[in-house]
């Protein structure tokens, strides 16, 4: 799967969530870095155009600004690029605890390395729109409702897991 059908399985298609499960954990990291990529550019031009604008108001921040520009805008780059990614395992991988809860409740089999790539995928559409509330002021149950689609996203996607053999009984 390339990225754009990885994206399209996230949006609408729990059972290809699933399905991800068995594939190379590079494609999923390459996925989860693109997407937190393309959140950094925007923040990023968003913290640029703000800069300026803070900087009419205050001309001693302009001339500081101004001075040492070249120095601050790649530095804040990395820093939120390093940051988003960091809070995006974190997200993803407190995610896949609640994912593995799943399975062993509906009796699936899975591990939570199954789970962690299902769950990079199952974050994509609440990431996006928690990044786009991010513009406007949203209140903290947004942010809780967000948290509750993707444990919504996670429990169709698990459905689609295999299901465990029956026990064997022991002969006596």
């Amino acid at each position: 799967m390339n990225l754009f059908q990885l994206f399209k399985a996230s949006v609408m298609e729990p059972r290809k969530q699933a399905a991800v499960r068995i594939m190379s954990i590079g494609k999923i990291l390459r996925y989860v870095f693109v997407l937190v990529l393309l959140m950094t550019i925007v923040s990023f031009i968003e913290l640029a155009a703000g800069l300026g604008d803070t900087g009419n108001s205050m001309d001693g921040l302009l001339e500081f600004v101004e001075d040492i520009k070249w120095l601050l805008y790649p530095f804040a780059f990395i820093f939120l690029f390093v940051s988003t990614t960091l809070y995006q395992f974190v997200k993803i991988s407190l995610f896949a605890l609640i994912g593995l809860a799943f399975i062993q409740m509906k009796k699936r089999k899975g591990e939570y390395r199954h789970l962690w790539r299902t769950t990079a995928l199952a974050v994509t559409v609440p990431t996006l729109l928690s990044f786009a509330f991010s513009f406007f002021d949203v209140s903290m149950w947004a942010t809780f409702g967000l948290g509750l689609l993707t444990i919504i996203y996670l429990h169709f996607a698990t459905n689609y897991y295999p299901k465990q053999p029956p026990a064997k009984k022991k002969p006596a």
